[in-house]
This record gives structure tokens, sequence and C-alpha cells, in this order.
């Protein structure tokens, strides 16, 4: 796993009900962006070093951008969705 600095470190829930926890990276621990990863957690005033496990990915801000927009399609189609059964019961 590579980074590079002002890059998201996303770590998934393992379970349904779990979130995921989102942190910006603010230092990676070598020159190529290798492993580990100083990061600023959302929601925390500390930095951690953080060697990242499988369930972890790293988004650039683009990439993390164009994630939430697909996540709001398919909320929102599920809304829509809901909506149109209810309608019909």
């Amino acid at each position: 796993m590579h980074a590079q600095r002002g890059d998201w470190l996303v770590v998934k829930g393992i379970h349904v009900d779990v979130p995921e926890h989102r942190g910006r990276i603010t230092a990676v621990g070598s020159p190529d962006g290798a492993l580990p990863f100083t990061v600023r957690w959302l929601g925390a005033d500390h930095d951690s070093t953080v060697f990242p496990g499988p369930d972890a990915i790293v988004l650039t801000e683009e990439e993390l951008a164009a994630q939430d927009a697909r996540d709001r399609e398919r909320v929102e189609g599920l809304g829509a969705l809901q909506q149109h059964l209810s309608a019909g019961a």
C-alpha cells in the first residue's frame, strides 16, 4: 500500500452497522509513499501512526469525492424505491 501526503485513508467497517473511518494522510513512511502513514482522523484532534490492514484503502481527494457521489446516488435510489413500494401498499 502506498500513499501521498493529502490522500485519504478509508477503513471499512467489518459489519453492516459499523461505519467506515476516514482520515487525511499527513505523512508517509518513505519517499515512495510506503508505510507507515501518519493520519489525522475525522472527528479527532490528534494524529496517529497507522499500519493499515486489508480492510483499508487509500483514495485521492478526487477518488473520495467520486465514491461519495456514487454512495449518494445509491442511497437516493433506495429512497425512491422505498417510496414507490410504500405507495403501492
